[in-house]
């Protein structure tokens, strides 16, 4: 997965409340269902690769 680098960032938003609570909640829940899902491409790409080596021993010459 390639990397990002996000150099600007603007969120606007209108809440009642405690907007800084607000905005904690849910970039958390964002952030940890796009971390969810970064795991599970490089358990995928780690899979693919030992699958790719797989018969491949070091007892060949």
């Amino acid at each position: 997965m390639p990397k990002v680098t996000i150099h600007n960032l603007e969120v606007r938003f209108q809440v009642e409340g405690d907007e800084g609570a607000v905005f904690t909640r849910l970039f958390n829940k964002h952030i940890q269902a796009w971390a969810r899902l970064y795991e599970q491409e490089c358990a995928r790409a780690r899979h693919t690769d030992a699958e790719r080596r797989y018969g491949d021993g070091e007892d060949r010459p």
